[in-house]
């Protein structure tokens, strides 16, 4: 080949000489003189003035004669470069060399050329992009956002990673606006990386089929796909995928609206071994593409997420017949689904291995098709139910009997529940529910109810009832008398509670609270959170006050003289001076590793000796809206605690 017989490799170096091109002309010409040989100029000359000196005005120029040669002359070079130094090394010389070596298939690498050793300081095409790591597995990573992601990037990566193994993930978020990742982009990755087996692609607008045909060419281990927002891409390419990528274990498709039924048909049958399925706001996805891939991978999918499509009852019937792998079920916005569809799936009596549920904004959720569910999944552990307008108490209840394997609870704007079927839920329960949310459900009002007995449910840890404007003191002292065992409390955004209600719930639970969130609970005292602080100092690892405004500096002495494990402290906007400060940095057990005092105006400069060491054991410390403390003395306290991360 012409570079072997000039004497050249891919292991020279360009700047250092070692080309004729930056030799002197003076030098060539004379050597020029005593040999029958052509040297062109490599480069035009610059000069100031419009005449060339030989005195000939418009001389023509003549390129470098390594660039005369045609494309298919350098492809057959390129592919016999030993090595990948000598690969890299080639692609730094111009962006046309590089996108000739980022054709070149890894198969059509003369593997017979004998490779040079490469040093440390080897020239590598990602030496100065950032985001590479070398993962657990042995695979390389890269992942390209916003304006990084190019097609020339694309080919660096490939060329820079041909002769490493390959990259084994890729991951492109956005794309530069005016030289946005394409089709050609995607293809040298292809051609160099056949060891690819995660691909990422989220709006990237101009990859399309063609893309995805050069993947199914040459990708044939890929286990995962991911595609959002990618209009270009239509069923060719995804059907091309499928046919070829037999390890295929869980593919994402959101918002592209050129995907259909037949993608996902042809899934089913050329995938045997997906594991996780993922449909977003796809309009052409309907019951016949959905129900195709569950029956065919029946034995295989574990995993399903179905949001914003356009299905009937036909496809969750499917799906609880055939769902026999099944372990988690993830329902959203599927607003052509009637009860029917969901009673159905329940009495299917398929979903045997079903462990989690969810469902979110589907009216054909009801209290009929809730006990049918309980029924049919005995396995069901995790329920979560989010803006079901028509669930009841009475279907709650009705759920909480049959399920009698769930451990956890979740309700999110479900606003026909009381505080009746939260009551006749906890006690209806199997023996093994240990989490019970209710978020934002306004149906909950303060009734005094008359219980003549109540049976704890010893099982409970962990209790979360966030931003319920209607549950009280009334509610919680009921509920609290239900949850001996607790660990976990998170009573965040309860503006009605005081301490009447919370005190007999923080005297009743005796394992010892771990975890307490009080955030915006106004009506809470010093009375609470003392004892909180002596019955469960020596459980206690993260308290959160923030916005309790009642609460004071007594509060902070009860923590400093009681609290043995506490790391997380928020007392945002509480009621705190130097002195409560003072007070908590003389406690001798506590360990404070992030602290919050942001907005707490009676905090001053005094503090700062108490926070300096304090700062001993902190690792973060918010000083933001405190008014009272200076610049000056925030930088000192940057300066000596220089282990702390300070936000101000």
């Amino acid at each position: 080949m012409l570079v072997f017989a000039l004497g050249l490799t891919g292991d020279d170096e360009f700047y250092s000489g070692g080309s004729v091109y930056s030799m002197d002309s003076s030098l060539l010409r004379s050597i020029s003189s005593h040999l029958d040989m052509y040297c062109p100029p490599s480069k035009r000359a610059r000069i100031s003035s419009p005449f060339a000196s030989s005195g000939d005005m418009f001389e023509e120029e003549r390129k470098p004669f390594i660039e005369v040669l045609p494309d298919e002359c350098l492809y057959e070079i390129f592919r016999r470069l030993p090595g990948g130094q000598a690969r890299s090394a080639s692609a730094c010389v111009s962006k046309h060399w590089l996108a000739l070596l980022s054709s070149v298939r890894n198969s059509e690498i003369c593997k017979n050329v004998s490779k040079v050793n490469e040093s440390s300081n080897d020239v590598d095409m990602l030496s100065c992009e950032e985001g590479l790591e070398m993962e657990c597995d042995g695979y390389l990573t890269r992942s390209l956002e916003g304006k990084k992601a190019t097609d020339i990037r694309l080919a660096a990566i490939a060329v820079g990673l041909a002769s490493r193994g390959g990259l084994g993930k890729l991951s492109i978020r956005g794309s530069n606006p005016v030289r946005g990742v394409t089709n050609k982009g995607l293809s040298a990755i292809a051609h160099s990386c056949p060891s690819l087996r995660v691909l990422s692609l989220w709006n990237v607008p101009y990859v399309g089929d063609e893309g995805m045909y050069e993947i199914a060419k040459e990708c044939h281990l890929l286990e995962k796909l991911d595609l959002c927002r990618c209009p270009s891409i239509s069923n060719k390419g995804l059907i091309a995928i499928a046919m070829n990528s037999p390890n295929l274990t869980a593919l994402t498709i959101e918002s592209c609206r050129n995907i259909g039924n037949e993608s996902l048909q042809a899934i089913g049958s050329c995938c045997p071994k997906l594991q996780s399925i993922t449909i977003k706001d796809c309009p052409h996805i309907g019951d016949q593409g959905v129900a195709r891939l569950v029956s065919s991978t029946s034995s295989s999918l574990t995993k399903v997420k179905l949001q914003g499509l356009s299905l009937t009852d036909f496809s969750l019937a499917v799906i609880g017949h055939y769902g026999k792998a099944l372990t988690s079920l993830i329902f959203s916005g599927l607003q052509n689904v009637t009860e029917k569809g969901f009673w159905v799936m329940g009495n299917a009596q398929g979903l045997e291995k079903l462990a989690t549920l969810s469902i979110t904004s589907c009216r054909g959720t009801t209290d009929v098709c809730l006990e049918a569910i309980g029924k049919g999944c005995r396995n069901l552990k995790q329920m979560s139910l989010h803006k079901c307008c028509f669930v009841s108490d009475s279907g709650l209840i009705a759920f909480a009997k049959a399920a009698g394997s769930l451990e956890s609870l979740q309700l999110e704007e479900c606003n026909r529940i009381t505080q009746s079927g939260i009551l006749g839920a906890l006690l209806n329960c199997g023996s093994k529910v240990k989490s019970l949310a209710l978020v934002k459900c306004m149906g909950i009002k303060d009734l005094d109810l008359e219980k003549p007995f109540l049976s704890p449910c010893e099982s409970l840890r962990s209790l979360s009832i966030r931003s319920c404007p209607g549950f009280g003191s009334v509610s919680l002292a009921l509920v609290g008398n239900l949850c001996p065992q607790l660990h976990h409390l998170d009573l965040s955004g309860l503006c009605g509670i005081t301490d009447s209600g919370l005190l007999p719930l923080v005297e009743g639970c005796d394992s010892g609270l771990v975890k307490v969130n009080l955030a915006g609970c106004l009506n809470l005292t010093d009375e609470v959170v003392s004892a909180l602080a002596r019955l469960h100092g020596g459980t206690l690892e993260v308290l959160n006050l923030d916005g309790c405004v009642k609460v004071t500096d007594a509060s902070l002495v009860a923590l400093a003289d009681h609290c043995l494990v506490l790391s997380d402290l928020n007392v945002s906007k509480c009621s705190i001076t130097d002195t409560g400060i003072a007070s908590l940095s003389c406690g001798e057990q506590l360990n404070l590793q992030v602290l919050s005092i942001s907005g707490c105006n009676k905090v001053s400069n005094k503090s700062m000796p108490y926070l300096r060491k304090l700062g001993r054991t902190l690792v973060g410390l918010n000083l933001q809206q405190c008014n009272s403390i200076s610049t000056a003395t925030v930088d000192l306290l940057v300066e000596s605690l220089w282990r702390c991360d300070i936000l101000s």
